[in-house]
């Protein structure tokens, strides 16, 4: 369909930069039998990893169940920038949550980086974290929106500063003439987003959580005790969590109708000669610009060019996948033009139709978690935590969370994407005026 694919899939991990660079493959168990627990969490990305470990650091027997492998979905594909903020623009639901309810989302938007940050030095995770990050103008009104931006931050409290940056300003930490300037903060940074999964998925097992693979969820079953079956087995617990965002399927359908699997593509190029690498990137930041087609970069710690972008609602990825993105990069580095790409990969993101991360209760024992909207790598730890604290008696947070409302996509499963698909063209359209 106008030169798109379905993303080839199986079991394990995509031929990624990050399944390639791996700390180690992983190789949980089967679910092969019939369990029971206090707690099991379906999903084995940050949401149901943090959740599950967030848990068990509170003494709660966890059981953890992923179709696949650990990290296999958007968790292990994202461009591994860590942004703070939690969604978008809380002020319109002011009247579900009250203005205290807008202030505790942004407050959870600074706190979520620094979960993040703590998780790592406790647990001595090596997951290449780095902080420093650029947002880039392609535009002038980019420019005014920067500035807005950076008052904003210091007007509800973020302690961490925002600069802008000009032209020249600009090329100390991204040496590129497509932009016209830029907001640096060193509060966001970019990470081995499958590292760090695998490593919280490790503490897991150190608080003694039972991590299962290959083990796909086929039913859900409430009740007093509600029960999760998987093709070889089932789990009694107390309490239930989905938390298999995009990749949850049709196992509910309330919560498919209210999310929309959405394609993102990423390329790796070979690593590149430092000198090189520094001339492109001399602040090592995390990049990205305001469109809503967007561009994202950063360099590996081995020095390579990771570039993301093409995000779309048809949940396809491009059959020349590795030649367009190429292109993509070429014009933000005409020097990378001709080196060679080694990996090449695309995954859905969850969309939510208001762009807020969508927490609830199907009922008073069995939670969810999902619609991250692309901006999930510091936000599914937070939300992971307000989980937690649910469950184990603290419910204000993500009582908030709950009263937002979030609405079916229109059109069903036949119509959805096609007229999402429009209004991004629309958008894509006022990006380029």
């Amino acid at each position: 369909m106008f030169g798109l694919r379905a993303p080839r899939e199986s079991q394990e991990h995509t031929d990624s930069y990050y399944a390639a660079s791996a700390n180690w493959k992983t190789a949980y168990p089967r679910l092969e039998e019939d369990l029971s627990c206090d707690a099991v969490v379906v999903g084995g990305g940050f949401s149901g990893v943090n959740t599950a470990l967030e848990l068990a650091e509170r003494g709660l027997d966890v059981i953890l169940l992923e179709g696949n492998r650990i990290s296999w979905g958007a968790t292990g594909r994202n461009g591994g920038q860590i942004i703070g903020g939690i969604g978008h623009d809380p002020e319109r639901f002011i009247k579900r949550i009250g203005e205290s309810g807008v202030r505790s989302i942004y407050q959870m938007g600074i706190e979520a980086r620094d979960i993040i940050r703590e998780r790592v030095e406790r647990y001595g995770i090596d997951c290449d974290l780095k902080w420093g990050y650029c947002d880039v103008a392609l535009k002038p009104r980019h420019m005014k929106q920067f500035a807005q931006w950076r008052d904003f931050e210091k007007s509800i409290g973020n302690p961490h500063s925002y600069t802008l940056l000009d032209r020249d300003e600009l090329k100390q930490y991204v040496n590129s003439d497509r932009y016209l300037g830029g907001l640096h903060n060193n509060a966001n940074g970019h990470i081995q987003p499958l590292n760090l999964c695998i490593g919280e998925a490790k503490a897991l097992e150190t608080h003694g959580g039972r991590i299962f693979e290959q083990s796909r969820v086929t039913g859900l079953e409430h009740g007093d005790r509600p029960r999760v079956m998987t093709e070889q087995g089932s789990v009694i617990a107390r309490q239930v969590v989905l938390a298999g965002n995009a990749y949850l399927g049709g196992l509910v359908p309330k919560l498919a109708s209210r999310i929309l699997p959405s394609c993102s593509s990423v390329i790796a190029t070979e690593p590149l000669d430092p000198a090189l690498a520094a001339s492109l990137i001399p602040g090592d930041v995390a990049v990205c610009d305001p469109r809503t087609a967007l561009d994202y970069f950063r360099l590996s710690a081995d020095k390579r060019m990771l570039f993301g972008g093409l995000s779309n609602y048809t949940g396809l990825e491009p059959k020349d996948l590795e030649a367009v993105m190429r292109r993509k990069m070429a014009a933000v580095f005409p020097q990378l033009a001709n080196v060679r790409i080694d990996h090449a990969w695309s995954g859905w993101i969850g969309i939510g139709l208001n762009r807020m991360p969508q927490l609830g209760q199907l009922a008073s024992n069995v939670t969810y978690i999902q619609a991250y909207s692309g901006h999930g790598v510091a936000p599914t730890h937070m939300m992971a935590k307000i989980t937690a604290d649910k469950l184990t008696g603290l419910p204000e947070r993500f009582d908030v969370m709950a009263n937002i409302n979030h609405l079916p996509f229109p059109g069903g499963k036949l119509l959805r994407r096609p007229g999402l698909a429009v209004g991004m063209a629309y958008y894509k359209a006022l990006d380029a005026l």
